[in-house]
């Protein structure tokens, strides 16, 4: 028997170690669809409060479910309907005009008296004959990564725009399965715990969607305001810069910052139509917004939402954004708010019943 418990243990634990290199090189290899599928239930508890608000109006859930995807994706129809023509009639407008500059001869010339007049102490002359001297260089080598990058692009397209189907595919299901998918999760909880498990759980989903509901109306009050302010400062492409305000809005904790920074820099571009006067009117623009969505927007939109103090904030974004890179930067703070509830309400009682 001596004999026979050393070769056990080592079997044991050679077949632990073999099933967690298996289950680590599994989750690895299904990664993009473990990705669409936490998309999918993020968006879908997302739309759940709506839903629920017209179940409340005594419309039946399927038929709750139904008018809500509708009226999703009519919006977003009506939006990409909207938009996208403008939005390509303006980005030829700019191709146009970035390709007008370098063929005018005068594109170099023009850009090394605007950086000498931004940054007076940079040794331009130098700058200019490096990067032609590179440029000279390697210039096989930039064709051969063109080519390789327009490839690679078309790719990413037809992935994403794949990718999007499914996700869609995955979000009206689970929405209309909600009900359903908890109360399958709620009866492998023992019946002594259950109502406390419900109430826990209802509480999270809830803190869920109203987190993605504020966080996309704050990103469309952020597009709409800038759509307008910039319209009438006469910016050079507001719609593009608008779109560019809405989407870097849905990023928690430095997207605004971001999309502003872009935005601003995209002002500063003399052969485009901006200029330095509009540059700095955008700037001083966006930082009064910035403080009124902290203190205004922020507050009121996400009221119904669970508050996580700042210092979390930071650490979920940025490990959240880590890890699954732009979705875990938005769900890194519902999960962090969803994790507080639990320490609040479960933890700190055990601990205080000690």
């Amino acid at each position: 028997m001596k004999l026979h418990n050393p070769f056990r243990t080592a079997l044991v634990a050679t077949l632990g170690v073999g099933l967690g290199i298996l289950l680590i090189q599994s989750v690895q290899a299904l990664s993009t669809i473990l990705l669409y599928v936490g998309t999918a239930l993020f968006l879908s508890l997302g739309l759940d409060p709506m839903v629920s608000w017209l179940t409340r109006r005594r419309l039946p859930r399927w038929a709750a479910v139904l008018v809500t995807i509708l009226v999703v994706l009519g919006l977003f129809a009506g939006i990409v309907l909207m938009v996208i023509p403008i939005l390509v009639d303006q980005i030829s407008q700019l191709v146009q005009q970035i390709t007008a500059l370098v063929n005018s001869g005068t594109a170099f010339t023009d850009a090394r008296q605007w950086i000498n007049h931004a940054f007076p102490n940079l040794d331009v002359d130098t700058a200019f004959v490096y990067i032609n001297d590179w440029v000279n260089k390697n210039l096989g080598d930039i064709s051969n990564s063109i080519g390789r990058s327009v490839i690679v692009l078309g790719s990413a397209v037809f992935t994403t725009f794949a990718g999007a189907f499914i996700v869609l595919i995955l979000t009206i299901y689970f929405t209309a399965a909600i009900p359903s998918l908890k109360g399958a999760v709620y009866q492998l909880v023992p019946a002594s715990k259950r109502d406390r498990f419900i109430d826990l759980s209802e509480q999270i989903t809830a803190s869920v969607g109203y987190y993605v509901m504020g966080q996309v109306t704050m990103g469309a009050i952020n597009g709409v305001l800038s759509f307008v302010f910039l319209s009438i400062m006469q910016a050079p492409f507001p719609i593009v810069l608008a779109v560019i305000a809405f989407f870097f809005s849905l990023i928690p904790l430095v997207g605004t910052l971001t999309g502003s920074t872009i935005i601003v820099l995209l002002c500063l571009i003399p052969g485009l139509g901006g200029s330095f006067l509009t540059a700095l009117i955008a700037a001083i623009y966006y930082l009064v917004y910035m403080q009124i969505e902290a203190y205004v927007i922020s507050p009121r939109v996400m009221q119904r939402a669970v508050s996580v103090p700042g210092a979390v904030v930071v650490i979920a974004a940025l490990a959240g954004g880590a890890l699954l890179g732009l979705l875990g930067a938005l769900i890194a703070i519902p999960v962090a708010a969803s994790i507080l509830i639990i320490f609040r309400q479960v933890l700190i009682p055990r601990m205080n019943e000690r």
